[in-house]
């Protein structure tokens, strides 16, 4: 016979005093993750503030017509934010619809396609692209690509996309190697391990029961792709291109070198040279005169600061729409 023991006083003082501390352990903790939070918060509304506060006077004086207005004259303080919107969405539009499908086959490479002793040392080498200083980017397209894009890229684009309907007019003048194009492309490879690291995450968490039963119903390897893992992952692969955009409307220094920098845009064609909102900031904010100038640069800063917080917006937007669409079926 097992012996019962008692239980004493002094034992259940020491269990209330065990359960208090675990109780205000837990109570820090989550005050902490909250004040942390909340510190996020503070964060973004305060510089959300400051670039209002320190951008007024530009938009007291331009108003709205500074979002539409392709001057920039600072002698004349006359300003326009028209030409480095342009750029921005321009060129980080162009490195979307080049960084999206090969991020994609890559990470479909990675997870499907490579034999196990490949996937390692190329995940990792493809990883490694991202702790290039975007500075070596900058220099590498400037003295490698641009020559390149002048001599083959851009006269060859102009000899066969340049003679079709419509968006033909992109691809029309002459190739100089910088311009909106380059700086595009070079954003492309900037974000590509970004968009490919996650996709690749996301692939490798779809459960493997769902693909080989795929397989075992006779479905094909891109079949199994497009209909269980996409769907399966839809929401991790959409964080990962946003992640891409969000790198690539920042960018400053590589797009910097390769934009063109110019505040006069005669064409819609992607081979003239071009400004964006983060090339305009660096170039011009260390020499720009207090006032307009400044305040001007100011308010293009808000201008970006808008551009990420709609494009957050609207994924979420995309993400909450596919979520009740489905638990709508």
């Amino acid at each position: 016979m097992t012996e019962k023991r008692s239980t004493s006083p002094t034992d259940v003082m020491s269990a209330s005093r065990r359960y208090r501390g675990k109780q205000l352990m837990s109570m820090l903790f989550g005050g902490t993750a909250a004040g942390l939070a909340l510190l996020a918060l503070i964060i973004l509304a305060s510089i959300l503030v400051a670039l209002t506060i320190d951008s007024w006077p530009s938009i007291k004086e331009f108003g709205i017509g500074f979002l539409f207005s392709s001057d920039w004259n600072p002698p004349a303080d006359k300003f326009g934010a028209l030409i480095p919107i342009y750029g921005t969405l321009v060129t980080s539009a162009i490195a979307l619809i080049i960084a999206v499908p090969v991020s994609f086959g890559i990470a479909i490479f990675l997870t499907e396609l490579s034999p196990v002793w490949l996937r390692r040392p190329l995940g990792i080498a493809i990883e490694l692209l991202a702790a290039i200083p975007s500075i070596v980017f900058g220099m590498w397209g400037l003295l490698v690509f641009s020559p390149l894009f002048a001599t083959y890229v851009e006269p060859f684009l102009e000899e066969t996309l340049g003679k079709l309907p419509i968006i033909g007019v992109l691809f029309e003048g002459p190739g100089m190697g910088i311009g909106l194009l380059l700086a595009g492309f070079i954003l492309a490879i900037m974000i590509i391990p970004y968009i490919a690291a996650v996709m690749r995450d996301v692939f490798e968490i779809t459960p493997v029961m769902l693909k080989e039963s795929a397989y075992g119903l006779g479905c094909t390897t891109w079949e199994v792709i497009w209909r269980i893992v996409l769907p399966w992952t839809k929401t991790g692969v959409i964080g990962g291109v946003m992640l891409g955009l969000g790198r690539a409307l920042g960018e400053t220094m590589a797009v910097t070198f390769v934009i063109g920098n110019t505040s006069f845009l005669s064409s819609p064609s992607l081979f003239m040279p071009g400004n964006s909102i983060t090339s305009a900031l660096a170039n011009e904010f260390a020499e720009a005169s207090p006032g307009l100038h400044t305040s001007s640069l100011m308010e293009l800063g808000l201008i970006l600061f808008l551009i990420t917080l709609v494009v957050l917006i609207i994924s979420r937007l995309m993400l909450m729409r596919m979520t009740s669409r489905e638990n709508g079926r």
